[in-house]
């Protein structure tokens, strides 16, 4: 059999943009946006996952020169809120100063080094100042410093010089970003096509309905390949191939910043070809807990499973969200999974449904452990106050989702499933004779995509441009 080349790694059926065609509403440009990226063919190192070496060279060299995704401004509103972000042995405090404005230091006393504040499991907190707990040393909330017990024994220090550093700080979509070393791009530029192709769907005006930050036992790059790729669908997730395009996605990298995966939903996965529109749309219902009217036995006629429950979610949540979507909103936009990754670690949804975005990191400073936050972003009438941003509920790594109380079950499974894949892929890496994985050419191209570079990142010291 010949190699699969550049360009021929699809699957025949109706593609993604084949569906668009179908779309009886105009089809926004974000949406008909695709690239054709063919990385190669090598196979991956098992060592970006199981070595010590290789988290050292990420917290060197990738943590302190992205852009990294910390709250929402909507969660330090109030003059005094503080966010505690930590990443490997580094840890940045965000707090909000008297006049409104948002400002980031270093998490460390000028003194000697001790952590400023702490916010538990969510990283938040409030306070009047930012006072040392060891010895007293204080700033205010500007950063500036207000004085220390026995001052007169520090003669040597000059005050007017003994600020906290300010780090780089930008806000997009209502999320707050911070960059460590102060040389990334602007924000917006290293956004790429984020900026413009969110603007549509305004991730600003929506609010955190629910935080869920999981313990997996695993390299956290291993946590977010697996969400990059619906490959594992149809070995993974076999309840929703009624109703899952799997093999129908596609993916785009649009730039060493961003990539994407759209995966329709309301089409028959090509893996179970036997179904049948009306089975189709009753699976749909049965996983979103919808299914209590009993099972649908016909279709309008002339009307598709995706056309059905496009519908269905346009009214949904137009009157969810007090607003009429049906003179814009696609099937796709209140469907599918709409999947975009800003490098390394920030996973945003789109389109009108409720979306999650997602955010994974090393816990606490481990290689061989992460967390994946699941943060559910939810719109909310304009005529009403926006609602209070849930709290965080922390669930450790021998604890399922389906135990943790408060998460609806059919979100509960699917994520349950995934993560009981994750601790035995990175168990199986050590057990490879051939230190190496292999990668699909197409649908996991996000994933050689990501690893290119992030060895750009990890090699720029040596005199590589990222």
């Amino acid at each position: 059999m010949d190699k699969i080349k550049h360009g021929s790694a699809r699957y025949k059926g109706p593609s993604y943009q084949d569906l668009l065609n179908w779309e009886t509403r105009p089809v926004p440009p974000a949406l008909r946006a695709t690239t054709d990226t063919y990385l190669g063919s090598e196979p991956l190192s098992t060592d970006c996952y199981l070595t010590r070496e290789q988290h050292e060279r990420e917290k060197e060299n990738l943590w302190p020169c992205v852009w990294q995704s910390l709250c929402r401004e909507t969660e330090i509103s109030e003059p005094g809120a503080f966010f505690v972000h930590d990443i490997g042995a580094t840890s940045v405090l965000v707090v909000r100063t008297k006049d409104n404005a948002i400002k980031a230091f270093p998490n460390a006393c000028l003194h000697r080094g001790r952590q400023l504040k702490s916010g538990g499991d969510s990283g938040l907190g409030n306070s009047v100042d930012i006072t040392c707990p060891f010895h007293g040393f204080r700033w205010n909330l500007e950063g500036h410093f207000e004085g220390a017990p026995c001052q007169w024994d520090f003669a040597h220090l000059d005050e007017k010089n003994f600020d906290l550093p300010a780090l780089r700080l930008d806000t997009w979509g209502g999320w707050v970003f911070v960059n460590i070393d102060g040389k990334a791009p602007p924000l917006r530029e290293y956004l790429g096509v984020v900026v413009d192709h969110f603007q549509r769907w305004a991730p600003e005006k929506t609010y955190k309905s629910l935080h869920i930050k999981k313990v997996i036992r695993c390299n956290w790059k291993l946590a977010h390949e697996a969400f990059i790729e619906s490959y594992h669908t149809v070995a993974t997730h076999p309840q929703l191939l009624p109703y899952t395009g799997d093999s129908n996605s596609q993916y785009d990298c649009f730039s060493n910043i961003v990539s994407r995966t759209i995966t329709p939903m309301g089409v028959v996965s090509p893996h179970a070809s036997g179904t049948t529109e009306e089975q189709s749309v009753h699976q749909w219902l049965t996983v979103y807990g919808m299914a209590a009217g009993g099972e649908l036995s016909e279709l309008p006629a002339g009307m598709s499973a995706r056309e059905y429950l496009g519908e269905m979610n346009i009214q949904r949540f137009s009157e969810m969200y007090q607003q009429d979507l049906s003179p814009f909103a696609t099937h796709s936009e209140v469907l599918d999974a709409i999947l975009y990754s800003v490098f390394p670690n920030f996973a945003p949804w789109a389109g009108y449904r409720p979306n999650v975005t997602y955010r994974f990191l090393p816990y606490n400073d481990s290689h061989e452990m992460c967390t994946m936050e699941i943060m559910l972003m939810m719109r909310f009438p304009e005529s009403e106050a926006r609602p209070p941003d849930a709290s965080v509920q922390f669930v450790p790594a021998d604890q399922t989702l389906a135990e943790t109380p408060g998460i609806e079950a059919g979100l509960a499974a699917v994520f349950d499933q995934d993560f009981s894949n994750l601790p035995m892929v990175h168990k199986g890496l050590h057990s490879l004779q051939s230190g190496q994985i292999e990668l699909a050419n197409y649908q996991e191209v996000r994933i050689r995509h990501f690893h290119q570079v992030l060895d750009k990142y990890l090699n720029a010291g040596e005199g590589e441009e990222r």
